[in-house]
């Protein structure tokens, strides 16, 4: 649940909490919050002071270019993967597209949902690549994934018109097979949502 939390942004980085607190809002006892808040410590999520709390860890600008990067790499490998594979990128396609459908018709309060089709249009693509090792890289990074655009969404109240005109344009130049384009749209798109200046590197 606290790792829900995080994610959807309810528990904000920077945020200090105690084991206390989690237990009465899950009526548990304080063993299994303990548990959790070792585990989160361990995948890095938070930092644990003692007799203090956790302290959600925020996205750092490191972070987040070092995802955006990553991403960058595997959705342009999967868009390239695609060149002769015609019924695969028609498929592709069509599936995109009905994720921008489902997308839009996201009440603009749910920004937990809005993130996770979000994640699930970007697995779609590198799932498409065929290569079962880099889609499961990929979806390791899909936690950070929905952390980062829960956060931007957050931000900024324009961000889910950008996702969601950026995301028509990407399924466009996949649709015409032109994976340059794809690469170079991508960036852009990472770039202006996640507030990276000067671009990933």
């Amino acid at each position: 649940m606290v790792k829900e939390q995080i994610l959807t942004n309810e528990i904000a980085g920077g945020e200090l909490i105690s084991e206390g607190e989690v237990a009465t809002q899950c009526a548990v006892s304080r063993t299994p919050v303990r548990e959790a808040f070792l585990r989160l410590e361990a995948e890095g999520w938070m930092r644990l002071y003692p007799k203090r709390g956790a302290l959600v860890v925020p996205i750092g600008d490191r972070e987040a270019r070092d995802v955006v990067d990553a991403r960058i790499l595997l959705e342009s490998h999967a868009v390239g993967s695609l060149t002769g594979r015609d019924r695969a990128r028609d498929q592709l396609v069509e599936q995109l597209r009905a994720n921008v459908d489902a997308h839009r018709a996201v009440p603009s309060d749910d920004v937990a949902e809005f993130a996770r089709i979000d994640a699930e249009f970007h697995q779609l693509i590198v799932a498409a690549g065929d290569n079962a090792i880099l889609a499961g890289f990929f979806v390791g990074l899909g936690e950070r994934h929905r952390r980062m655009t829960t956060s931007s969404v957050h931000r900024d109240a324009s961000i889910p018109d950008l996702i969601l005109g950026d995301h028509a344009a990407l399924v466009e130049a996949i649709a015409s097979g032109d994976a340059s384009a794809y690469a170079a749209l991508l960036a852009d798109h990472l770039a202006a949502v996640h507030d990276l200046r000067g671009g990933s590197r």
